[in-house]
């Protein structure tokens, strides 16, 4: 996550060192006064007229309390409260520069939706293995039916009516999408200990029988491996740690541990992870090529 202390003094907004833990972070941003709507109108212009910094750090302070309640109540999908804090501050961040205070409603208001908005791609993005939703009309029936199958359990066909009706899909939209819901991630190749006795490759008709075609891939793979290790000695110890910690173990790192590990933001840490990777494609895609 975001994020050094955050300290108020005379009604000044600073932030200092890394705050450690998420308990505290979460203290820290409750402790940041709400802005009266006489200031924030003040902040936003001076923002939207002179492209003012400071201005924009306190208007993205004092809102910060907000995405914490808005990403604890996607709890509920299994991913890290400090990853969901962190996408609902990107839209925060996002909004606070899109915010026009002339249309005169409040920033909250209008930032609730760029937060959600973060926060459901990383959900979609996170919650499986294979993307449940990548339509708009998935999308939306992915958030509201899980929501609401929380107290119906499988729909009736009535039900599957009024649901599509709602949400102005087809009801066939509607139970495809709730028994990808009712579904769950399956190994293809289980461990022989598993209980998966139906996992697909007990089942699925291997397209690469030929010999001469194993043999191929295999010394692909290999080069490729070889390859990649090569690409990530170019990069820096911090760079690789991080990429290796992100991607390439089981026990993946969050962007919150690594922050607090390196004493920087976990935005920081995103643009450090980003830019590895960048290199590891150039690397990879000049190879190939």
């Amino acid at each position: 996550m975001t994020v050094g202390a955050i300290v108020v003094r005379d009604r000044e907004l600073m932030l200092q060192g890394p705050v450690g833990s998420l308990d505290n972070y979460i203290q820290a941003v409750s402790a940041v006064p709400i802005l009266a709507a006489e200031e924030e109108f003040a902040l936003a212009t001076r923002l939207r007229k002179h492209d003012d910094i400071e201005a924009a750090q306190h208007l993205v302070l004092s809102h910060l309390r907000f995405v914490v309640h808005i990403a604890r109540s996607y709890s509920g999908y299994g991913l890290q409260l400090a990853d969901l804090i962190q996408e609902g501050n990107v839209g925060l961040m996002k909004a606070v520069r899109r915010f026009d205070p002339d249309v005169g409603v409040r920033l909250v208001s209008f930032a609730v939706h760029w937060i959600r908005a973060e926060i459901h791609e990383y959900v979609l993005r996170n919650w499986r293995l294979v993307k449940v939703a990548t339509t708009k009309a998935q999308r939306k029936l992915f958030f509201n039916l899980r929501k609401a199958k929380s107290h119906l359990g499988w729909l009736t066909a009535d039900e599957t009516e009024a649901v599509a009706k709602d949400l102005g899909v087809k009801p066939q939209e509607v139970t495809e999408m709730e028994r990808r819901l009712s579904g769950h991630d399956i190994s293809f190749d289980p461990d022989p200990g598993d209980d998966e006795t139906y996992a697909p490759v007990a089942y699925l008709p291997s397209s690469d029988s030929d010999p001469a075609e194993l043999v191929e891939s295999a010394d692909w793979a290999g080069h490729a491996h070889d390859e990649l290790e090569l690409a990530l000695d170019d990069l820096d110890d911090r760079s690789r740690s991080i990429v290796a910690r992100r991607w390439l173990t089981e026990d993946k790192s969050t962007l919150h541990a690594l922050a607090a590990e390196y004493q920087v933001s976990a935005e920081r840490i995103r643009q450090i992870e980003a830019n590895a990777i960048a290199k590891l494609r150039k690397h990879m895609t000049a190879d190939a090529s």
